[in-house]
């Protein structure tokens, strides 16, 4: 098997969809050998912010010395992004050699119960750690928690950012039902920690842990002291939230892993998070780079416009998945620009651009508004002098990254990130 043929087995798990429940992952990770139970874990579920929690997680127990493991997606470009070690991507070697493993043993299920693209990436991912021997792994949930395949393991602490509506037609489409699922992580006994502030959500959370007689911290706005908030790396306040439940997870873990002030400090000074308010700039251009893909994701973006770049002339480049509320979105980024650009995703589930560029219009009736056919031909028609937004999806801003050269292109390997097309809701689950 080769790089591409591995990758392409991976391509092919798709087929099976996203079939939530944990039964699959449990079989598939106890053929492998149960890697998980020779591993310690900080689970992480939430709405928004997860990765940028793991990221500030990972670099701050990475500062104090452990060897740390980090779980994360979708992938901006690359598949090997998903699985790491010290911020090292796994090698192309190394998904080879798992995913033929993986492959064989997924070759034990029968037809009907095939292991879905997920479960079996999250095997490979528990293999990998543990043959590495990772001290600790930052384990970020793929969708909800409950049912996810992340959720076979038992870990030190279960951390929720946050609450909000995404995912509905998986999650449910209230608070309390999405935070239900967010909660499945609570495990009996085993602390827990979010910064949860939406009532609704808050009430599920507390109850789950109560039921679970498992210790609950709330970390509430603004929840970071100054010397920490000065020391970190990513922008928005949003970020300072994220920031805060991370640190609030160290200190409740402080006494079975020491980690020192200044190792916190200097894990928020070096974290980084490609892809998340960030700004990059060459070639007389300037970049704005967001992966803002649903409402409260797009609130905190016009947050960081508003307060950080006014009076700057700004184009937004702006494509959004048809499954999102992408008028919603429309509406709260399309004031932030003098020009506004509509593209597609790299997705089947990409909404129109005509669409899209007629939303922003009512939005905004005095910008000048333009449907494109790709991403390339907006940031081509971008204006030298504008700061360039783009935003909507992080399918969208890791095709940026590819096209802008931070990042060396890799052919179909954001496609893999298509996995959840076919899931079915929770409700079609048995509970």
């Amino acid at each position: 098997m080769t790089y591409s043929e591995a990758i392409q087995f991976l391509y092919g798990l798709r087929l099976f969809g996203a079939k939530f429940g944990l039964e699959n992952t449990f079989k598939l990770a106890a053929l492998a050998g149960n890697p998980q139970n020779n591993l310690r874990f900080i689970h992480v579920a939430g709405t928004n912010g997860k990765g940028s929690t793991c990221a500030m997680l990972e670099s701050i127990y990475r500062a104090a010395g452990l060897r740390v493991g980090l779980f994360t997606s979708p992938h901006l470009v690359s598949f090997r992004e998903r699985i790491q070690i010290g911020r090292e991507l796994i090698s192309e070697a190394d998904v080879v050699r798992l995913a033929r493993k993986l492959k064989t043993l997924a070759a034990e299920f029968p037809k009907d119960h095939h292991p879905t693209f997920f479960e079996v990436v999250t095997v490979m991912a528990l293999d990998f750690f543990a043959e590495h021997r990772c001290d600790l792994v930052i384990w970020e949930t793929g969708l909800g928690g409950r049912l996810d395949a992340t959720n076979i393991v038992t870990p030190l602490a279960s951390v929720i950012t946050n609450i909000g509506l995404d995912h509905q037609q998986w999650l449910g489409e209230t608070l309390e039902k999405i935070a239900a699922e967010k909660a499945g992580i609570i495990k009996p006994g085993v602390p827990a920690a979010t910064a949860t502030d939406e009532p609704e959500a808050l009430a599920v959370i507390k109850k789950a842990a109560a039921e679970h007689n498992a210790p609950l911290k709330i970390v509430a706005a603004p929840g970071l002291p100054a010397e920490y908030a000065e020391a970190l790396s990513l922008s928005g306040e949003h970020q300072k939230r994220n920031a805060a439940l991370a640190v609030a997870t160290v200190e409740i873990l402080r006494k079975a892993i020491p980690v020192s002030k200044g190792q916190v400090i200097a894990g928020l000074k070096n974290v980084h998070w490609p892809g998340r308010l960030q700004l990059i700039a060459g070639d007389g251009k300037e970049f704005l780079l967001d992966g803002a893909h649903n409402v409260a994701g797009a609130k905190a973006l016009r947050k960081v416009v508003e307060e950080n770049f006014q009076p700057h002339p700004k184009t937004l480049i702006l494509g959004i998945l048809e499954d999102k509320d992408w008028r919603h979105i429309c509406e709260i980024l399309a004031p932030l620009a003098e020009n506004i650009l509509a593209v597609p995703v790299s997705s089947s589930r990409t909404a129109g651009t005509k669409e899209l560029a007629e939303a922003c219009r009512t939005a905004n009736p005095s910008a000048k508004v333009y449907p494109c056919h790709s991403l390339a031909e907006a940031l081509q028609k971008k204006p030298a002098n504008h700061l360039g937004i783009v935003t909507g999806s992080l399918y969208l801003v890791g095709e940026a990254l590819e096209l802008l050269g931070y990042f060396p292109s890799v052919a179909n390997e954001r496609d893999l990130n298509e996995w959840s097309a076919q899931a079915k809701s929770m409700s079609e689950v048995g509970r």
